[in-house]
């Protein structure tokens, strides 16, 4: 969970244990192009999103030079966008006679893809005002120029602005492209480079990062060890917080029985690519129970080259994609994974690896952990996601994002709001829960992630400033900017879809798994250790980061049972399955009203070893931010977790 817009840094949705990346990108505003003191005329089609809400008057600075060096990505339209949106919605949704009838790649750009004399047009125009056109695919055009160039390409002034104490240079007005071409051009990004990150000369990665280790003691399995010197809370002793779930326990507490996600494939999209993933998730498979990986049964599709190294902290992704692989064996241990890696954090580089993996259908299952805050995201860049999340769906792909770690992100950004690309209608939003699994891996309940912090006192009496402070919590709220889609009517209740005023509003997220590190998952990695080597070492992880590659495991187990076939885009399956025993409907207190749940965590102070001393602390569950996880459908788990008849509802 990433210069212009399209470059902005997306942060790892839920390495839980971490701080995540700063988050750069200022979100745009909407426009209508017009007449400009650089003399552009009419006979414009605009490029709504493409001017930033930062590029103020009182921000301005002057215009920028002519000579000034500008790099952008024109979005292609296609030959039948409206069409593109209608045909991913009739192949999703289980009402429609179109229902599971998908294209293949082929057949999509055949239909869908933007023309050969498109393509032409739209490169001759950008020649024509100067720019150079530096890559051509089938959903873009790369292109490279001074600023004049630019100006007369799109019909705007460029101007420097002020913001956040550098100066950038952004349009300052909407662009447009010819109203000849206004059925060929879908956008245009990287006309702001707010900011322009330099890359890094080197392709070689970074080493992994410093090890990190939890302190014990541990429950072996939810409840099972409790220190009855501590001090009691909500009325009893807590437990000590878990080592770390395991693929046993998870499968048994999801339902995923005698399935296994033979013959399906599940992708996952990460920036970088850690350099042990092999032998790292064939070890831990082999020391916890998993089955070991057949030959070729993990694979990578990774790009030539690496940027922005430094800035996106490449080696903190090493983690991030070691958990969603482990992950999803552990859930779904039959099925492939293929990992598509980004060349940086940056959108531009995660849509091409998202683009990878539609145009080549390299699997039918996406899980995706990383986002942004949605005040960072911007219509343009919007637009060039969702066109490829509905390429997808047509061709039965579904993707899966983390719903964010921040809660309603008022602790983290002022502001109360969800995060993207899991505001999208077409993506499946994935939220967050504490797990409890207890002896014989008996699944006993969940709440929704949202964890209070509270540390022992120095004289070991109380809990200082007990439940204390928000530490963390599932993502989730209503979205500012995308309209409620159809499969969340009659489901998501008017005070959430319509709580920001107005129209109802997307809903964040649809389902819901594991997500809580003080439940987490165990995981193993190649990390550098203290004496500088590199080894191998297990730790408790979360967030939902978490969360997205274990509903993409039972997604696997789902199309198993469905003898193959593809589910697609998720969520209108999903949403009809709502108030049925499929789910686990989660609530914040599932033993009673007023009957609150902790777990008591020991930390090592360094992260690493005692040499530095323990903090032990007291972590309540199921209070996160202003969200709350209620009876029936709720913002932080949407429509409940996956229940013992979930994956087998799939089964034709």
């Amino acid at each position: 969970m990433r210069s212009s817009r399209t470059r902005s840094p997306r942060a790892r949705a839920g390495l839980a244990w971490a701080a995540t990346l700063p988050l750069v990108a200022g979100a745009l505003a909407l426009g209508a192009p017009a007449a400009d003191a650089a003399g552009h005329d009419g006979g414009r089609h605009a490029l709504p999103g493409t001017k930033p809400l930062w590029a103020t008057r009182q921000a301005d600075q002057g215009a920028t030079s002519a000579t000034a060096a500008v790099t952008a990505r024109v979005y292609l339209a296609g030959r039948d966008a409206k069409g593109l949106a209608d045909r991913a919605r009739a192949v999703s949704d289980p009402h429609s006679a179109a229902y599971g009838k998908y294209l293949s790649p082929a057949q999509v750009r055949a239909r869908y893809g933007a023309t050969h004399d498109q393509i032409a047009k739209v490169t001759g125009w950008l020649k024509k005002s100067g720019l150079t056109v530096t890559g051509t695919t089938n959903r873009y055009l790369t292109v490279k120029g001074d600023a004049a160039a630019a100006e007369r390409a799109f019909a705007v002034d460029l101007h420097n602005y002020r913001k956040s104490g550098h100066t950038y240079h952004a349009p300052s007005s909407t662009a447009s492209a010819p109203a000849a071409l206004a059925d060929a051009v879908l956008t245009v990004t990287g006309l702001d480079n707010a900011p322009r990150l330099v890359k890094h000369h080197s392709a070689e990665l970074p080493p992994p990062e410093g090890v990190f280790r939890n302190s014990g003691p541990f429950s072996s399995y939810y409840g099972s060890r409790t220190d009855k010197k501590l001090p009691s809370a909500y009325g009893s002793k807590a437990p000590y917080a878990i080592k770390g779930y395991t693929g046993k326990q998870l499968r048994a507490a999801y339902g995923a029985k005698k399935w296994t996600g033979k013959n399906v494939t599940v992708a996952i999209t990460d920036a970088y690519a850690s350099p042990t993933i092999a032998k790292d998730a064939d070890t831990y498979a082999a020391r916890n129970g998993d089955p070991r990986y057949r030959r070729g049964q993990l694979s990578q599709v990774l790009p030539e080259n690496y940027t922005h190294i430094e800035e996106c902290g490449a080696a903190g992704w090493y983690g991030e994609e070691t958990l969603d692989v482990e992950a999803v064996h552990a859930v779904a241990p039959d099925s492939d994974i293929v990992y598509v890696g980004g060349a940086s954090c940056m959108d531009d580089d995660l849509l091409d690896s998202l683009g990878k993996i539609v145009d080549g259908h390299l699997a039918d299952i996406v899980s995706n952990s990383w986002g942004d805050i949605e005040a960072n995201e911007t219509p343009d860049v919007a637009a060039a996601y969702d066109q490829l999340f509905q390429q997808g769906a047509v061709q039965g792909i579904g993707f899966y994002f983390s719903s964010g770690d921040n809660g309603d992100e008022v602790d983290n950004t002022g502001t109360k709001q969800v995060d993207t690309p899991a505001n999208s209608a077409w993506v499946t939003a994935v939220g967050g829960t504490s797990l409890a699994v207890g002896k014989h891996d008996a699944y006993q309940w969940e709440t929704g992630w949202g964890t209070r912090k509270a540390v022992l006192s120095q004289d070991g009496h109380d809990w200082t400033g007990f439940p204390g402070a928000f530490n963390g919590g599932a993502g989730g709220g209503t979205s500012k900017t995308v309209a409620q889609p159809f499969y969340q009517r009659g489901v998501v209740p008017d005070g959430l879809a319509k709580a920001n005023g107005g129209g109802a509003m997307r809903t964040v997220p649809d389902i819901a798994a594991v997500a809580d590190p003080n439940t987490g998952f165990l995981v193993g990695q190649t990390q550098t250790l203290p004496d500088g080597k590199l080894g191998y070492d297990e730790y408790r992880i979360g967030g939902t980061s978490l969360a997205a590659p274990v509903i993409a495991g039972v997604q696997a187990l789902a199309q198993q049972a469905r003898h193959g076939v593809a589910i697609g885009f998720a969520n209108p399956g999903i949403y009809q399955r709502y108030g049925t025993a499929a789910y686990h409907d989660v609530t914040d207190h599932p033993l009673g009203a007023g009957r609150d749940l902790a777990v008591v965590r020991v930390d090592y102070v360094n992260g690493t070893d005692p040499s530095k001393g323990t903090t032990t602390s007291l972590r309540s569950l199921g209070k996160d931010s202003s969200l709350r996880a209620v009876v029936g459908y709720d913002d932080v788990t949407g429509v409940g977790t996956p229940g013992a008849g979930y994956v087998g509802s799939y089964r034709p």
